[in-house]
């Protein structure tokens, strides 16, 4: 019997239901959440009457919207100068308060990119399946969980029901054998090897 990539087992392990057409039902251990591609997310919760199926299982804190100045930081979100970007903050604030979800906001100890504090406040461990509504979300696959990016749809598909359908991927194998020279490091491996297959080497 073959043996399976962690790939495999984590999905096997959360595989809640396999269609005949190849789309599958994964169940979600952690979503993280950000005030870009939330909004839609949870008014679509709220037109349909719906509650998140599992609050715990959510964490969320503003990023893409917080200002590197010191200054307009100690304002807080009333102090953010582009309005698009003061109300997605203010709105990912409100949607959190209204349905109990644990966001590090703009001036918590906690608050940081999405992907940095998804680890650091132990939200991503090993083994889990992660989601988020950001292309960064398969970073974390480098701590042995599961993960990636989703769309706003499926953000609040994951809200609702802390599933989501998916399509399992293929796996590929890469071999590298040798020792390595001095001063050359993983990312520099794995940067040749993108180099020699292109970007989208491991598509399909």
């Amino acid at each position: 019997m073959a043996g399976k990539t962690l790939y495999d087992k984590l999905w096997e392990a959360h595989l809640v239901r396999q269609q005949d057409d190849g789309s599958a039902l994964l169940y979600i251990d952690r979503h993280l959440l950000h005030e870009v591609t939330s909004p839609q997310a949870f008014e679509g919760l709220r037109m349909a009457g719906r509650q998140p199926w599992r609050v715990d299982a959510n964490l969320a804190t503003p990023d893409h919207n917080v200002s590197t100045d010191a200054g307009e930081r100690a304002g807080g979100v009333a102090a953010i100068a582009d309005e698009t970007s003061r109300i997605q903050v203010q709105t990912l604030d409100d949607n959190c308060a209204e349905y109990g979800i644990l966001e590090h906001r703009i001036n918590d100890a906690g608050q940081g990119i999405v992907h940095v504090i998804g680890p650091e406040q132990g939200a991503t461990l090993p083994g889990m399946t992660v989601v988020c509504g950001d292309s960064h979300t398969a970073t974390h696959g480098a701590l042995g969980a599961l993960a990636h990016g989703i769309g706003t749809s499926e953000v609040e598909h994951v809200l609702a029901t802390q599933c989501l359908v998916a399509q399992k991927m293929k796996n590929m194998l890469v071999r590298v054998d040798g020792s390595l020279g001095v001063g050359v490091t993983a990312k520099d491996v794995v940067l040749a090897i993108i180099g020699k297959i292109g970007t989208a080497g491991g598509t399909g």
